[in-house]
């Protein structure tokens, strides 16, 4: 019938994500079909007839069809990444003249970031950059070297979400101490800088992340007051 053969994607727009995309996109296209085999009156059996056009095997069915096309959840876990490669990829790119760190010659201030939740110690480590689903994969299945430090951008708490626990301690280089990463982050206990500036660090770089500065105060992101803890560079 022409009611249920022109329905559109909510607020009348397609959606831009994939996942929702083609879910939605196959829930109404099943519905429409059998709207019009059945026979029905969307604006009056609708309600009444529901269940005829949509079940709980048809969603366990849509479900299955799209893990079986081989999607993965690449584009809420790299979004960042793609919309800002210059901030994400070239660290050269962020804030400079950073001084001396207060350990000594020794140290170098390499970047600043906000606590996610402060620790007895500082944190040392690794540094490994992660930004691809691949990466995230092949750690998965050889495992997580001890000690790494990720560097990862904003969207990075998803895409790290299934190592998460692995990781020595994080920098995040977007986000706040109040979004999921760094939410995640408290609850699994992984020491975590967030919104994060750095300058010259590279894979297989040790640092040092002041994880016993305090986390950000309530009103920090409203008032520019953040960036407290400090990132230091150490020489090999």
């Amino acid at each position: 019938m022409a009611e249920s053969s022109s329905i559109v994607a909510k607020w009348g727009v397609a959606e831009t994500l994939p996942l929702p995309n083609r879910y939605n996109s196959a829930i109404r296209e099943l519905v429409a079909r059998r709207s019009a085999e059945l026979g029905i009156r969307w604006a009056e059996d609708v309600f009444e007839r529901s269940s005829e056009l949509f079940d709980a095997q048809d969603a366990t069915s849509i479900e299955q069809a799209v893990l079986d096309s081989g999607y993965r959840f690449e584009f809420s876990a790299t979004a960042s990444l793609d919309a800002e490669p210059d901030k994400y990829r070239r660290p050269e790119a962020a804030t400079k003249n950073f001084v001396a760190g207060e350990g000594g010659s020794d140290e170098a201030l390499s970047g600043r970031g906000d606590n996610v939740l402060s620790t007895a110690e500082n944190t040392t480590g690794t540094v490994l950059r992660i930004s691809r689903v691949e990466h995230v994969m092949e750690l998965l299945t050889e495992g997580v070297p001890d000690n790494v430090i990720a560097v990862i951008d904003d969207s990075g708490g998803t895409l790290t979400a299934p190592i998460l626990e692995g990781f020595h301690g994080v920098i995040c280089l977007g986000g706040t101490v109040r979004s999921h990463l760094g939410i995640l982050a408290r609850e699994y206990g992984v020491p975590t800088l967030m919104n994060c500036r750095i300058d010259g660090l590279a894979d297989g770089d040790r640092v040092e992340l002041e994880t016993t500065a305090a986390p950000p105060a309530a009103d920090a992101y409203e008032t520019g007051d953040t960036g407290h803890a400090r990132i230091w560079k150490l020489q090999s």
